[in-house]
C-alpha cells in the first residue's frame, strides 16, 4: 500500500531552519515570561531544553522522526521528552504559521549577508584583474563583432558595476525581509498581551509586521530574493559566456587555471571551461526556482495555505546555487591569465578604428554623417582588398577624401581609447578614476553590510 503520508513531509529540507527555529522559540519563551504569561522557571527550563536540542542537531545525534512531518513538530516533541509538560507552554500565543514565517525571514536575512560578502569577493577579484592589466587595450564588441578598442580594465569594471547593482538588490530585499511576523498567530493575532517589540529586538528585526493576515501569508521577500538571485546568476552567465569564448583557440584571450578546466575522455589536448559552462547552465535552474514560487503564490487566497510549504526547496536551491557560483568565481578569476600580446594586437584590426577616422574627418571640418559615409565606403574597400586601415597607403585614403593627411597614421588603438575621455569612458585616466572608486567602495563595504 502506498504511504501517502510522505506527500506532506517537509522535514527532509526544512531542518535547515533549526537554528532560526530555536532562536525564535527561545525569544518567544523569554517574552512569555517577561509578560507573566508563563513563569520564569518554565522559560528557563524551555530555554535549556532548546539549547540541548540545538547541540544534538549540530552534532547529528538528534532523533529525527519523519512521522512528525516538519522541523517544528520534531523540536516540540523532543522538547517534551526533555522537559515534560513544561514544553507544552512554549506554543502559547504562537502558531506554526507565524513560527515558520519568522524562521524563514531570519534565514533569508543571514543568507543575504553571506551572499553580499561573496559578491564583494568577486568584485575584489575583478578589481585585482583590472589593476594588474590596467593599460592593456583590447577589442570591444557589439553583436559579437569587433567594434572599438577598450581597456581590458574597463571591461572588468563593467562586471563590477553589474555586481554592485546585484548587491543593491539584495540589500533592498534584506530591508523588506527585516520585518518580524511572530505574534501574528495563525492569522488574526493572539489573545494574549505579548510584547512584539521585545521579540523584534531579541531576534534582530528592525520592525514588526503591521497586519497579521499579511504576515503569515507573505512570501514576497522570498520572491524578491529569487528575483535578485536570478539577475545575479544572469550576470555570471554573461561573464561565463565570455570566458568560454575568450579561452577558445579562436579567441585565445585568456587561459583559465587547470583547477577550473577539465580534459576530454578521448581528446588529450582539451581544456574545457566546464566551471564557466556550468555557471551558465545553472542560471536556468535559478530562473526555474523563481517561476516555481511565483506560480505557487499566484492563486492563493488569504491567509496561510499548505501550498506555502513549497516556498523552501526552491529558495534553498537558489541560495545554494548562487553561493557555490560565488565560490567558483572567487577562485577562478584570480588564476585567469590574460594574453596581453594577443588582445593588444587585435585591438586595432578589422577596421576597428573607423569611428576614430570619421572623427578625424569631423575635426577637419566635415559633417559627421558625411564622414560616416566615407568611412563606410573606405571600410568596405579595405575588406574587399583584405587590408587593414592602418596599412592602407595614403594615396588610397585620399581617393575617398582629400582631408586625409599623414597624421591619419597617428590614430591607433591606444589613441582611440584615450580619446574617450568623458565620464564613464574607456580613456586610461577615466578607467584609473573608476578603478580608484571601485577600491573605495570595497574599502567602505569592509566596515559593514
Amino acid at each position: 500500500m502506498v504511504d501517502f503520508s510522505r506527500y506532506t513531509v517537509s522535514i527532509d529540507y526544512d531542518r535547515r531552519l533549526y537554528k532560526q527555529d530555536i532562536a525564535g522559540s527561545i525569544a518567544h519563551a523569554k517574552m512569555l515570561a517577561k509578560q507573566g504569561i508563563i513563569s520564569q522557571e518554565d522559560a528557563a527550563q524551555i530555554t535549556q531544553g532548546l539549547q540541548t536540542i540545538e547541540t544534538e542537531i549540530r552534532d547529528d545525534t538528534f532523533p529525527w522522526d519523519p512521522a512528525l512531518e516538519d522541523l517544528h513538530m520534531n523540536i516540540e516533541s523532543r522538547l517534551h521528552t526533555l522537559t515534560g509538560a513544561t514544553a507544552g507552554r512554549l506554543h502559547t500565543a504562537r502558531s506554526r504559521n507565524d513560527q515558520v514565517a519568522v524562521d524563514l525571514r531570519l534565514y533569508t536575512k543571514t543568507t543575504i549577508v553571506e551572499l553580499v560578502k561573496g559578491l564583494r569577493g568577486v568584485q575584489r577579484a575583478l578589481v585585482d584583474l583590472a589593476a594588474r592589466h590596467q593599460d592593456v587595450v583590447m577589442p570591444g564588441y557589439t553583436h559579437l563583432q569587433r567594434a572599438q578598442p577598450v581597456l581590458f580594465a574597463h571591461h572588468m569594471l563593467a562586471y563590477f558595476e553589474m555586481f554592485q547593482r546585484d548587491i543593491g538588490r539584495f540589500q533592498d530585499c534584506h530591508q523588506r525581509t527585516d520585518v518580524m511576523p511572530l505574534g501574528s498567530g495563525a492569522l488574526a493575532g493572539v489573545a494574549y498581551q505579548t510584547d512584539r517589540e521585545f521579540l523584534a529586538a531579541e531576534l534582530g528585526f528592525s520592525k514588526i509586521s503591521a497586519n497579521s493576515m499579511d504576515a503569515v501569508s507573505d512570501r514576497d521577500f522570498v520572491v524578491e530574493f529569487l528575483a535578485a538571485a536570478s539577475v545575479c546568476m544572469m550576470h555570471f552567465s554573461r561573464m561565463s559566456e565570455e570566458l568560454v569564448l575568450w579561452s577558445s583557440g579562436e579567441f585565445g584571450f585568456v587561459r583559465l587555471s587547470d583547477d577550473f578546466t577539465t580534459g576530454s575522455s578521448i581528446m588529450p589536448q582539451k581544456r574545457n571551461p566546464d566551471f564557466a559552462e556550468l555557471a551558465r547552465g545553472k542560471t536556468g535552474r535559478v530562473y526555474g526556482d523563481l517561476i516555481g514560487l511565483l506560480t505557487t503564490l499566484k492563486g492563493l487566497p488569504l491567509t496561510y495555505n499548505r501550498d506555502l510549504q513549497e516556498d523552501k526547496e526552491g529558495f534553498f536551491d537558489a541560495a545554494d546555487t548562487l553561493t557555490t557560483t560565488l565560490d567558483v568565481f572567487q577562485g577562478m578569476l584570480p588564476g585567469m591569465k590574460l594574453n596581453e600580446e594577443r588582445v593588444s594586437s587585435l585591438a586595432g584590426e578589422s577596421q576597428m578604428l573607423a569611428t576614430d577616422l570619421a572623427d578625424y574627418l569631423v575635426g577637419k571640418g566635415m559633417p559627421f554623417r558625411e564622414a560616416h559615409g566615407i568611412m563606410r565606403e573606405l571600410s568596405h574597400h579595405c575588406d574587399n582588398w583584405g587590408i587593414g586601415l592602418q596599412n592602407l597607403p595614403l594615396v588610397e585614403y585620399q581617393k575617398f577624401s582629400g582631408l586625409f593627411q599623414d597624421d591619419v597614421y597617428d590614430i591607433t588603438a591606444e589613441s582611440s581609447a584615450a580619446a574617450r575621455d568623458n565620464p564613464g569612458g574607456t580613456a586610461p585616466v577615466r578607467v584609473a578614476a573608476a578603478l580608484s572608486d571601485a577600491k573605495k567602495i570595497l574599502e567602505a563595504a569592509a566596515h559593514g553590510f
